[in-house]
């Protein structure tokens, strides 16, 4: 990312904790929750290579076709899992598509050049500020706290089946992307 070394280290360290944490839900007993979880730990982990301060780690020019293959290849694993797991598979295919898309622009812009002449961002980089906005406003009222029902409680479950913890996952990663499409 062409942006400050200090935030953007903070980024790496949250969007690779981020992935690890998903990798540990893959051990989940759910088959949806694991799924989930997989196409979560990609997006992380590569959330985490690709905000590595350009002043510490410039990346060679392939570099950026592989980001478009991966994350090309993760959308439409996430378009056919939609099409038969149902909706949160959408999110995936967005999340895919902005990583694709961020990888044409890095591709396409030296470091020394981005931004500038620029009024604005492009309409693609607007939309998808929008709705990772949206997204993550709806995450965050997603992990307001419920009144539990009295006795209604589920058993203990391990760190790779905590419901909440997913959410903050979820968050925090619409968070960084938000960070990431700003610093564009």
């Amino acid at each position: 990312m062409h942006g400050p070394v200090s935030p953007g280290w903070l980024l790496v360290a949250l969007c690779a904790t981020t992935g690890a944490y998903c990798l540990l839900r893959m051990r989940s007993h759910d088959g949806e929750q694991r799924r989930a979880a997989g196409g979560e730990a990609l997006m992380g982990f590569g959330m985490a290579a690709m905000a590595v301060p350009a002043a510490a780690f410039t990346p060679p020019a392939w570099a950026w076709a592989g980001y478009v293959m991966v994350f090309g290849a993760a959308g439409l694993r996430a378009l056919w899992a939609a099409a038969r797991y149902g909706g949160h598979h959408l999110h995936h295919l967005v999340g895919a598509a902005a990583m694709v898309y961020m990888a044409v622009v890095m591709a396409g812009s030296p470091a020394h050049a981005h931004g500038h002449g620029v009024s604005g961002p492009p309409a693609a980089t607007g939309a998808l500020l929008l709705y990772f906005t949206g997204y993550v406003l709806l995450s965050g009222v997603r992990l307001l706290p419920v009144v539990a029902v009295a006795g209604g409680g589920r058993p203990t479950a391990g760190w790779g089946d905590r419901p909440e913890l997913a959410r903050a996952c979820r968050l925090s990663m619409g968070i960084a992307m938000l960070a990431m499409l700003a610093a564009m």
